[in-house]
């Protein structure tokens, strides 16, 4: 059937014509409303009115990253220039002039909370509200949650449409080749199908039962309805789960940038002085501005901040994380006094049903936390002690903490509103569970016998001991913002905002100032920068911020002595250079220390600067391995490095090679003048190049010795390069520590090798320092 016969055809009266519009409707009715938390009943909130744009890049792997989603967020936070090529929502599968091919599957990256969901839902209310994509004849949209259900039955793919959109059975609708149309699967994160693409056999008759699972597969396989579109959303830590041959595109939601997180705060507040005050809050706690980039902690943030405002004038906001989610607890507590216990709305009264409620849910939040589990199912809830039946009272009592979802057949699902509030969550069980009991639950076996602990009452460092070793045993730190509430619980300020739930410890002061202690004594190891930053985010927790001022301060005075540094104020430094971005667009080595050391030390800084100077630093071949994994890492934002006069050699050539040919490495500029290379490096690059050849566009290799075979070498007319500079070469700037023809232009030092042919001045000086260097 012809386009313009099918436009025609749905555009009549025809039963398909009326089921499109029909479609449409029960869309429009479905996701014209969002629930941030879960809104109040009655009140609902129009996705339209809220809807803030979200800042969403094209391109990227499909390769999975299971780090900890925090540090994914702090990672893109410190991006200082935003390279990627934007796309908008309603253009996924549309032509560019970048794409050789039209695009059948897109796969969606985004950490939890970040906006994948309502991204889906804003796609098709645009579409049912005829605003967008109106050449797409019908959209179905699911969720892995309502196919988790399915998992031991079976459907062809026309009886799964059936099955959710009872709408096309009953229009006749029992083929959809000749539509276009588009399948949103959302949350691969939450599936627990088995998706094996390995084994599964081949399907191509959409009319033909099989399991769910074979059925997805063979439809993200392009065996099933070549012709359909299809759109999968995911956390990172699942996203190789579809094979990288099935996937046209890889998008990424970066969540807000700043100006959008302005602009979310202001849709949420009619009263324009309250929005200014919460944005300029944000902006002085560096842990709240980075957990701004997830809308559902804007929302959180916006919940907690208007509540304090408007209730405790003048009284002190929350300036780190764990202030933020009690004074959200309290919050979620004081309307449940006032729905359901008919008191006023002041701090909450913790009645025994209240206390048990919170603890019945820590306890289902560790537990799950530790199986990896976001999403519960009666099983998990049973494992936990927690009926099916109150599991709905718990939803139904705290409903911006914990929500239930009905799928198919009234199955429920549940799960808490966002990640970090489960670790929250966790964090205060195991902290209730130790003040009550003694009990260290990160503890696998529990060594200290009932009768001891009548004589000897544990103490409340050796638990966070624990759980600082624990954290650190975490290769993905996967407990990290868990640890950040477990000791910020500790404080005496925060004992007081759970008054009624905690039980009151007295001073809290000795206990902090030893796990302080103890975080320092691990900082003086050589620990990795996410390691590092965490634990500064830990000490920020504890209120403990003398490290970092002391280095800021010696910052400020210029007067900075990195050869005295300790690791524990090495490791502070560049957390300071990694919490300010006027340090992240060029980072030059020089400034702190012309050392291999210091850059083994400032690696992580170098991999998040847009331009690094690590010229006339000192440097040899070792140092070419650290940089080697900065450029193959998925993280870097690396596009320029200069690493001219340093003796490198040809072997420190290789090892910097094997990161230009990782794919990850998007380096546009790499300068090498003076690095005693010759051809056998230069064949190293050019290898490199040959596998990676999209992204260099300059690269500078005077006074070196590449010899007419390197040269021709790195001459490939297939690669992107707009400029190669060789010259001035020869054996004659071998010589280790040969004085290089450079001079000094605005402070900013260049080689006279950026000439391809040298001038009559350069060609003089050249002879000059080879003269004195005889």
């Amino acid at each position: 059937m012809k386009q313009e016969e099918l436009a025609d055809r749905l555009q009549s009266r025809s039963p398909i014509g009326v089921f499109q519009q029909h479609l449409k409707s029960v869309l429009k009715k479905k996701f014209q409303c969002v629930f941030e938390g879960i809104a109040k009943a009655g009140n609902p909130t129009l996705l339209n009115q809220i809807y803030t744009e979200l800042y969403i890049t094209e391109g990227g792997t499909a390769e999975v990253n299971d780090e900890h989603e925090v540090r994914q967020i702090e990672t893109a936070s410190r991006k200082p220039h935003r390279p990627e090529t934007t796309i908008r929502q309603e253009d996924l599968f549309k032509d560019s002039p970048g794409r050789n091919k039209p695009i059948r599957t897109v796969l969606t990256k985004g950490v939890a909370g970040i906006g994948k969901t309502v991204l889906t839902q804003k796609y098709t209310l645009d579409w049912a509200e005829d605003k967008a994509n109106q050449d797409i004849q019908f959209i179905f949209p699911f969720t892995f949650r309502e196919l988790n259900v399915l998992k031991e039955k079976k459907f062809s793919l026309v009886e799964l449409v059936h099955h959710f959109f009872t709408e096309t059975k009953e229009a006749g609708i029992c083929s959809f080749e000749d539509f276009q149309v588009v399948f949103i699967f959302d949350g691969l994160d939450e599936c627990r199908l088995p998706l094996d693409f390995h084994k599964t056999t081949i399907l191509t008759d959409p009319r033909k039962s099989t399991s769910v699972d074979v059925l997805l597969i063979n439809l993200i396989r392009g065996n099933l309805l070549p012709s359909a579109r299809l759109w999968i959303t995911t956390r990172p830590a699942a996203a190789n789960q579809i094979p990288p041959t099935c996937v046209g595109i890889v998008t990424e939601i970066r969540g807000f940038t700043d100006s959008q997180k302005k602009k979310y705060f202001r849709k949420r507040f009619k009263k324009s002085s309250l929005t200014k005050k919460i944005i300029s809050h944000i902006k002085t706690s560096r842990s709240l501005h980075i957990m701004c980039h997830i809308p559902v902690f804007c929302w959180i943030t916006a919940t907690v901040l208007e509540d304090v405002l408007e209730t405790r004038e003048g009284g002190q906001l929350p300036k780190t994380l764990t202030e933020m989610y009690i004074h959200f607890l309290v919050v979620q507590a004081k309307e449940k006094n006032v729905k359901y216990d008919g008191g006023a709305e002041t701090d909450p009264h913790w009645s025994p049903e209240s206390r048990k409620m919170i603890e019945s849910l820590g306890k289902l939040a560790f537990d799950q936390l530790q199986k990896g589990n976001l999403i519960f199912y009666e099983s998990d809830l049973t494992e936990c002690g927690i009926d099916i039946r109150a599991a709905s009272v718990y939803s139904g009592v705290f409903t911006q903490i914990f929500k239930e979802e009905r799928g198919l057949y009234q199955d429920k699902v549940f799960c808490f509103i966002h990640l970090s509030v489960q670790e929250f969550l966790a964090a205060l069980h195991v902290h209730l569970t130790f003040i009550n009991s003694g009990v260290n639950l990160l503890e696998e076996h529990q060594t200290t016998s009932t009768f001891s602990k009548l004589f000897s009452k544990p103490k409340l460092q050796s638990l966070h001991h624990s759980a600082v070793d624990k954290a650190l045993q975490s290769p993905n730190g996967h407990l990290d913002l868990f640890l950040r509430f477990l000791l910020g619980l500790s404080l005496q300020t925060n004992q007081t905002l759970l008054q009624g739930l905690l039980k009151q410890t007295g001073s809290s002061a000795p206990t902090n100032h030893e796990t302080v202690q103890y975080i320092k004594k691990k900082l003086s190891k050589n620990l990795s920068a996410e390691k590092s930053i965490n634990l500064f985010h830990c000490l920020n927790e504890l209120n403990d911020r003398s490290l970092v001022e002391e280095i800021q301060q010696s910052l400020r005075s210029g007067r900075l002595s990195t050869d005295k540094l300790s690791p524990a104020q090495w490791s502070a430094l560049v957390f300071i250079l990694l919490s300010s971005e006027k340090y992240l667009d060029v980072f030059d080595l020089r400034k702190y220390s012309a050392s291999e050391e210091a850059l083994r030390r400032m690696l992580p800084v170098i991999r998040a600067s847009n331009k690094a100077v690590l010229a006339e630093c000192n440097l040899s071949e070792r140092s070419c391995e650290g940089l080697s994994s900065v450029l193959s890492c998925q993280s870097s934002s690396l596009r320029e490095l200069d690493l001219s006069n340093n003796d490198l050699q040809d072997f420190g050539l290789k090892i910097l090679s094997a990161g230009v040919k990782s794919p990850q490495c998007r380096l546009q500029k790499l300068s090498l003048s003076g690095c005693l290379i010759t051809e056998e490096g230069c064949i190293s690059l050019a290898s490199a190049l040959s596998s990676n050849p999209s992204h260099l566009r300059e690269l500078d290799l005077s006074y070196n010795h590449p010899g007419d075979s390197g040269i021709r070498l790195l001459k490939d007319p297939h690669w992107r390069q707009d400029t190669l500079r060789v010259e001035p070469a020869g054996v004659r700037w071998l010589r280790p520590g040969l004085g290089k023809c450079k001079c000094v232009f605005n402070g900013i030092h260049e080689n006279k090798a950026a000439h391809i042919q040298p001038s009559s001045s350069c060609q003089e000086s050249s002879s000059k320092c080879q003269s004195m260097n005889r």
